[in-house]
């Protein structure tokens, strides 16, 4: 499969973000992508979760999911993003990840389930944490996709719930808050993710100055087999999917594991 990673510096501004992942999108498309994704807060964000963003959340069905939609019907993509999405809390709201196909219907939809409450950031005063706690993948020409966000990339126990609901490729839209050493952890845990099940990790964070970047795929053997630098960027790249069965086949974890 040829996928995307559509690395942005998204900011505040709803309609300058979406334009440029329209632009990336046509990129992609150009380039033969089947699918493009995302980071976290593809459509809103700031330095830091505050008030804003929940002013700026929208139900499922709003104006920036529709706007999504249609560029991935335009370039006949399927397409990953994040949104801000309204929840049931008037002083929270969702950090959620949207998957939509060319025909513009909607394939997944994760709730972030683990908030960055570290750094001295509190996400979870202005974010809620999903309430259904199911492990979220969708298909697309027989491959299974996992989805997780961000922070979810240190909880080994979700990406093993996805791998055992037949995840072969997790894709982890971020936006990894800088600091000491967030870059190396950044490759670690994503190739770790990636070592621990036989996957491909897709991890694609937001660029700086927000974010580190560093957008990576890991490979089954836990190899970085691609990665992007610092600044806004679209890469193209084919998934060698066979790497899973080879890898699967000369380390059978799944079979070998003990509970």
């Amino acid at each position: 499969m040829r996928i995307a990673i559509g690395q942005l510096d998204s900011g505040p501004d709803t309609e300058r973000n979406i334009l440029l992942m329209e632009d990336m999108a046509s990129q992609a498309a150009h380039a033969g992508a089947r699918m493009i994704v995302f980071p976290e807060y593809s459509t809103y964000e700031k330095p830091r979760v505050d008030s804003s963003f929940v002013a700026a959340a929208e139900p499922l069905d709003g104006p920036a999911s529709a706007r999504l939609a249609e560029i991935a019907r335009r370039h006949q993509l399927v397409l990953v993003a994040g949104i801000v999405e309204t929840s049931d809390e008037p002083h929270r709201a969702f950090n959620t990840i949207i998957v939509v196909g060319e025909d513009k219907e909607r394939l997944a939809v994760y709730r972030k389930i683990h908030l960055f409450d570290s750094q001295s950031f509190q996400e979870s005063r202005h974010i809620k944490p999903a309430v259904d706690l199911r492990p979220v993948t969708f298909t697309v020409d027989g491959i299974v996709f996992g989805i997780l966000t961000c922070y979810d990339l240190r909880f080994p126990e979700l990406a093993r719930s996805l791998a055992d609901a037949g995840t072969h490729v997790l894709l982890a839209p971020s936006s990894w808050v800088p600091g000491a050493a967030k870059p190396d952890q950044w490759n670690t845990l994503a190739q770790a993710r990636a070592l621990d099940h036989g996957i491909f990790v897709v991890a694609v964070s937001q660029a700086e100055p927000i974010s580190i970047g560093r957008s990576l795929i890991a490979d089954p053997m836990g190899a970085i087999f691609e990665q992007c630098g610092t600044s806004p960027e679209v890469r193209t790249i084919d998934l060698p999917l066979k790497r899973i069965t080879e890898t699967r086949q000369r380390f059978p974890l799944a079979q070998q594991r003990r509970i």
